[in-house]
């Protein structure tokens, strides 16, 4: 029990007290909204999976406030054209990121630098025509990727060198003509390549690639048609069905190409035809060398139908072999049973020992049936 003199004195204490826990409980109720991570606006957001959907919703930039502890992030069906290179930084804890259906067209080569985590990114149906080498370095986790529905007419050297965890790669419908298997080598856990719908030149610049596939093929890699557009002779035709054969005249154009520049020691060819040269007086005119260029022979793969029909031809000659071995063996059975037989025939009629009539007939026997 307090003193009856001292209760303003105690009201002004109780006061003091409660205006101090309440600054208190402000404080930390403000700590504790700015820890929350913040939905930008218009997208949706699922706190227990961390995804940011932010798709259909017309974007031409990626919105700026997305919370740091995003793990999927959806930008699909937009209109981004263009990126900045800091358009996903602090974002480490991203693990899948959709750009697809967009009107990208070139992607910065330190976009996806801060994204250590990523494992799957769409880049499906958009207007990408390069890649730049080092846009994919920085991404040893990824496992996914999708570059199909794009531009891409070839990709450079080592641009996958970073993706030692890539299992599955789609590149359809692009403009690749060829590929170098070099590119493709560093990806030693893919397992899904997807190279359909494109304009494919089955020449010698893609005999190597074709190497890899079959390689690929035989560690049990899936892989979809790699139709030929050119040559004419090869058009639809599965680029793994292509016999080696046919790539043949292509060590032979290499030879002669090596051999043509180390024989090259005059002057180089050119197509312009030279200013004469006006003689001397009183000087024989020398004669000119010839600058023409030689017209080289183009070689084309051999045909197809000669490859089938030098098949077919095999094949006839050893059902042929077949066939003479088949009736070797009938005659031979046939030969053995009748002799057994004539056998049989003779020990019943074997004639008594000295008989020279007996012996005279069984040689008379053995001469028919031989």
């Amino acid at each position: 029990m307090l003193a009856l003199g001292s209760g303003p004195e105690q009201r002004i204490r109780l006061v003091l007290q409660w205006r101090q826990i309440s600054w208190i409980t402000c404080w930390i109720t403000l700590c504790a909204v700015e820890a929350l991570p913040a939905c930008p606006f218009s997208c949706k957001c699922d706190t227990q999976s961390l995804e940011v959907d932010c798709s259909g919703l017309g974007l031409t930039t990626v919105p700026p406030d997305l919370p740091v502890a995003t793990r999927t992030l959806l930008l699909l069906n937009n209109k981004l054209s263009a990126l900045p290179s800091w358009a996903f930084a602090n974002l480490s804890s991203l693990q899948r990121l959709d750009l697809s259906n967009n009107f990208l067209d070139q992607l910065p080569g330190s976009i996806f630098g801060d994204l250590t985590n990523l494992t799957e990114l769409q880049l499906r149906n958009n207007s990408i025509r390069t890649l730049d080498r080092d846009l994919l370095q920085h991404l040893p986790l990824l496992r996914h990727l999708d570059l199909s529905i794009n531009g891409l007419a070839q990709l450079p050297p080592g641009v996958f060198d970073g993706l030692p965890a890539l299992r599955s790669l789609s590149l359809r419908s692009n403009r690749l003509q060829n590929l170098d298997r070099l590119t493709f080598e560093p990806l030693a856990s893919l397992q899904l390549l997807q190279v359909g719908d494109n304009p494919w030149e089955c020449d010698c610049n893609l005999r190597d690639f074709k190497h890899w596939m079959e390689w690929f093929s035989y560690r049990g890699g899936r892989l979809d048609q790699l139709a030929c557009t050119l040559p004419k002779e090869l058009r639809g035709k599965d680029m793994r069905m292509v016999p080696m054969e046919m790539f043949n005249y292509c060590s032979q154009l290499e030879d002669e190409n090596s051999s043509a520049g180390l024989d090259s020691s005059g002057p180089p060819c050119t197509k312009a035809s030279p200013e004469p040269v006006k003689p001397k007086p009183g000087a024989e005119p020398e004669p000119e060398p010839s600058t023409a260029c030689p017209q080289k022979q183009r070689y084309r793969p051999v045909s197809v139908r000669r490859a089938i029909g030098t098949v077919i031809i095999a094949g006839v000659v050893c059902g042929i072999v077949c066939i003479m071995m088949v009736v070797a063996a009938a005659y031979g059975c046939i030969y053995a049973s009748l002799m057994a037989k004539y056998h049989r025939e003779l020990k019943k009629r074997q004639p008594l020992m000295g008989d020279p009539e007996g012996e005279h007939e069984e040689q008379k026997q053995i001469s028919s049936v031989a």
